[in-house]
């Protein structure tokens, strides 16, 4: 934590008030000398980073029609030293992989206890970088196998996005309405994903995605 002389300033990003609401509450029982700022869409995140100074941001990793790392890249180009721990409705190691690569301080899924949001935050405020234990194994292991791409890691981060939904078994239909974007969008997205996976089908990104262990039961579809 930074020193007591100064007030900790702690942003709270994401779509859901409720979500904004539990993490103030967790984060002001254990941390004492902390303000909170809060924002509810990429443009206003972007608007109170530029305006105050911030000693983190806890973001979403998914917007209405945006990326959530789309935002933390956007964050990075104007405040590149300011930390971002990342918060996901997805426990997905490979989104997690995604989001240090474009330069999270840390990553962890909202199905998180209490005491384990409290650590990472303390940590990433503290200059430290946050993984879990398994997303460390999962980083030995790329490091050991000397980071040669598999197909679905040339995709971009919304066509891998829209991979992940497509492999869980939704249509174009329902991912759309699950990303708030067209079907035309996800259609365009579609095609380009089979091409650079050397695919022909959406059955064969379901076979793909459960050879790689890439499916996560926070995927599925919504009724």
């Amino acid at each position: 934590m930074p020193g007591n002389s100064r007030i900790t300033r702690i942003l709270l990003a994401d779509d859901h008030e409720i979500v904004r609401r539990g993490l103030r509450q967790i984060l002001t029982e254990a941390l004492r000398g902390t303000s909170y700022g809060e924002a509810s869409n990429p443009g206003e995140i972007i608007r109170i980073v530029l305006k105050s100074k911030w000693d983190l941001v806890i973001l979403d990793s998914l917007f209405p029609g945006r990326n959530g790392l789309e935002v933390l890249k956007d964050i990075r180009r104007h405040r590149p030293d300011l930390p971002v721990l990342v918060l996901s409705l997805y426990t997905d190691e490979q989104l997690a992989i995604r989001a240090l690569r474009a330069g999270a301080s840390g990553y962890l899924a909202k199905q998180s206890t209490s005491a384990e949001i409290v650590a990472a935050v303390r940590k990433v405020i503290a200059g430290g970088r946050f993984v879990t234990p398994s997303l460390a194994e999962r980083l030995a292991r790329e490091i050991q196998s000397g980071g040669e791409k598999v197909p679905h890691e040339r995709l971009s981060d919304r066509e891998f996005q829209v991979f992940e939904l497509l492999a869980a078994g939704l249509t174009v239909k329902r991912v759309a309405e699950r990303l708030n974007l067209s079907a035309q969008t996800v259609s365009t997205h579609r095609v380009r994903i089979l091409d650079k996976m050397k695919m022909e089908s959406n059955a064969d990104l379901v076979r793909y995605a459960a050879q790689h262990h890439l499916l996560d039961e926070g995927y599925g579809p919504v009724d």
